[in-house]
């Protein structure tokens, strides 16, 4: 699971740079998606560990992590299927994809537990 955090990292990171660029490089909330990409792919790294206990540790930070970046960004995901982009239609796609990616690696990750949890490596 470790590799696909780094994944996501990867891509919430490039979300935030090219958001921040989207927008003429003058609001600083485009790189917010880079921020949470940044602390998955820092837990994401820690993760890869022999250690059993400290592995699960930072799956968990990681899953809460996405679990914020999701309900942080709900309402971007909402107005984008409404049809309603706003005032500035570029940071609520970004919105919309942040939560997109976040619910999606939640997910994965809630079916890696579960899947850890029937094989017995808990």
């Amino acid at each position: 699971m470790a590799k696909v955090t780094i994944v996501f990292a990867i891509l919430l990171i490039a979300l935030g740079i090219i958001g921040f660029v989207g927008t003429g490089s003058i609001h600083p909330t485009a790189l917010i998606p880079t921020w949470f990409g940044l602390a998955l792919g820092l837990f994401g790294f820690l993760s890869i560990t022999p250690n059993e206990s400290r592995r699960k540790l930072f799956a968990h930070i990681n899953v809460t992590l996405g679990l914020l970046g999701f309900l942080g960004t709900i309402t971007g995901l909402i107005h984008f299927f409404s049809g309603n982009l706003g005032e500035n239609p570029p940071a609520t796609q970004a919105k919309a994809a942040m939560s997109a990616l976040c619910l999606i690696y939640t997910a994965l990750c809630v079916r890696s537990f579960i899947a850890a949890r029937r094989t017995g490596k808990v």
